[in-house]
């Protein structure tokens, strides 16, 4: 979620823990999947109450997670439809018109695929998509998602929090910040021809943004392995802040001493700040943030309404700023 030219601690809390219900069911459906088990066997496993938050569309393959037990990590609003969802999207390698990505980014393949994590940890290395799809269980967060276009969206994603990774690979005490890297394929992204942003896209996030609960390491979405357009196969979202900051399709994920200048940054530093957190009392250079048009609701003459501060979120993620000046950093 982004826009042209025009746009832009370590330790364990409660919430932080995963349940015991939702470690063993994310067990039994990978079971499921290495033995080759029979699709009905599979979607009747999905129904299940503690795990089938949200109805599939049947369009993609499973990812089913269990209710997150981390504060903030369901809004009980209404969601956005799933084909909203998946075709009005700003994926700018895929072309920089909303029904571009879903047109063009089919042709990405997404396996085989690899994440490297380099710089400043203790375990650098690279990881294969399949053991990431393992490495913790998974849980479906529904999250509210805000455009610094003005637009908004309710989305359940499915995933685990990015704290997980950060863990096991024991940043050293030099890393201060995590830079996202998205692939950049001419062969596959036709949008690369754009001169729009310098690629490969690339995003950051403070160590302490990046370590909190909410910041999600994003697999799927509406019970279902994610659509390229919208980030196959392994995305970041981070819902207090603006969408663009959810880096797409990572190939990368660098611990960085200093803070690394982001693609909008780079492209606009005087209408896209490092934090980019949703303030609805801090404007675009060119547009009002103190009001949102919910996609999906009522189409262009939908009513809208107002931007909470951090999107939401302020009860969760409000401290990781206090005493800052939001105007500055903004």
């Amino acid at each position: 979620m982004h826009h042209l030219r025009d746009r832009g601690h370590s330790h364990s809390v409660p919430s932080e823990i995963t349940s015991r219900a939702a470690y063993e069911g994310r067990r039994d459906w990978l079971k499921l999947v290495a033995g080759g088990a029979a699709g009905t066997a599979l979607a009747s496993w999905a129904s299940r109450d503690a795990l089938a938050q949200t109805a599939r569309p049947g369009k993609l393959a499973p990812l089913p997670g269990a209710r997150s037990p981390v504060s903030g990590a369901a809004t009980m609003e209404r969601l956005t439809p799933y084909q909203d969802a998946s075709t009005y999207n700003n994926f700018y390698e895929f072309g920089t018109d909303k029904d571009d990505p879903a047109k063009t980014a089919q042709r990405l393949k997404t396996r085989p695929w690899t994440v490297a994590v380099e710089g400043e940890v203790r375990k650098p290395g690279t990881f294969d998509i399949e053991a990431l799809l393992k490495l913790a269980p998974m849980e479906e967060r529904i999250y509210r998602m805000r455009c610094v276009e003005g637009w908004s969206m309710v989305i359940p994603w499915v995933g685990w929090s990015l704290a997980e990774l950060i863990r096991r690979v024991e940043p050293t005490g030099n890393a201060k910040f995590v830079q996202f890297v998205t692939l950049a394929d001419p062969a596959q992204m036709p949008g690369l021809r754009s001169s729009v942003l310098k690629w490969p896209y690339v995003e950051a996030l403070r160590m302490d943004e990046a370590m909190h609960p909410l910041t999600l390491l994003t697999f799927g979405m509406y019970g279902e392995i994610l659509p390229n357009q919208n980030g196959a196969p392994v995305r970041l979202v981070v819902p207090w802040k603006y969408g663009f900051k959810s880096g797409k399709s990572l190939v990368a994920i660098r611990f960085l001493e200093k803070q690394p200048k982001t693609s909008w940054e780079l492209a606009g530093p005087e209408e896209y700040g490092f934090y980019s957190n949703v303030n609805p009392t801090v404007d675009h250079p060119r547009w009002s943030q103190a009001t949102e048009r919910r996609i999906g609701e009522d189409g262009l003459f939908a009513k809208k309404r107002a931007t909470l501060m951090f999107n939401g979120y302020e009860a969760q993620v409000g401290q990781l700023y206090a005493g800052m000046d939001l105007r500055r950093f903004f």
